[in-house]
């Protein structure tokens, strides 16, 4: 009840997912599109989500709470969720997060110097993530703006995430690496812009675009 409409996402694996922030936001506006809201509630396996027209192209999706709960990531057994006992080249001391899926965030000096794609599966396919994990690395620019990528799941570079971008944001604000409640994630398509609320909810807003369509 309340709901618009009911939304299942499955990563190119085969693998159903509790979330995904970007196929939120691309499904809102569409159903902006089709119906004339401005304004709606999306029913998910990760939750209710309110999703809000704020521009021509522009979608705000409200994502979370935010879980640190070792169980609830889910880990394999107990551990530090904030400062992860796993390293790859780079990646240490990272912090493990789940807003409706598993998220490892590390932070590094400088983004363009780590091999994402060698140093990232080693972190996403340890026995620790009992589901798997996708694994963030984040550079901070200044108080407010972090450069993101993100290795997902499905075992791939991904061009943007959308969930990524949130715990990120999180994480930086609860290492000291962001001061500020919005926070600019930088990514390879383009600009998100996060929101930290309260009760570890987060609020993201960007672009929608077109790329391509079809009938099935």
């Amino acid at each position: 009840p309340g709901a618009l409409a009911r939304m299942r996402i499955f990563n190119i694996d085969g693998r159903e997912v509790g979330a995904c922030g970007n196929a939120t936001r691309c499904m809102a506006h569409l159903l902006f599109e089709e119906s004339g809201l401005d304004s709606l509630w999306l029913e998910t396996a990760g939750g209710f989500l309110h999703c809000a027209k704020v521009g021509a192209t522009d979608v705000r999706v409200t994502l979370g709470p935010i879980s640190m709960e070792w169980s609830a990531i889910p880990l394999s057994r107990q551990a530090d969720t904030r400062h992860l006992p796993l390293a790859s080249g780079p990646l240490r001391n990272g912090l493990a997060l789940n807003i409706g899926n598993p998220h490892a965030v590390f932070f590094v000096e400088r983004l363009a110097d780590v091999d994402v794609a060698t140093v990232a599966p080693v972190i996403q396919n340890d026995p620790l993530f009992a589901e798997g994990a996708n694994v963030g690395v984040a550079e901070a620019i200044d108080d407010h703006t972090l450069r993101l990528a993100v290795w997902e799941r499905p075992g791939m570079l991904t061009e943007a995430c959308g969930t990524g971008a949130c715990v990120a944001a999180h994480a930086a604000r609860l290492r000291g690496l962001v001061t500020t409640d919005d926070v600019i994630v930088e990514l390879p398509p383009g600009l998100l812009r996060i929101r930290l609320l309260d009760d570890n909810m987060v609020e993201m807003t960007g672009p929608v675009a077109y790329c391509c369509h079809g009938y099935v």
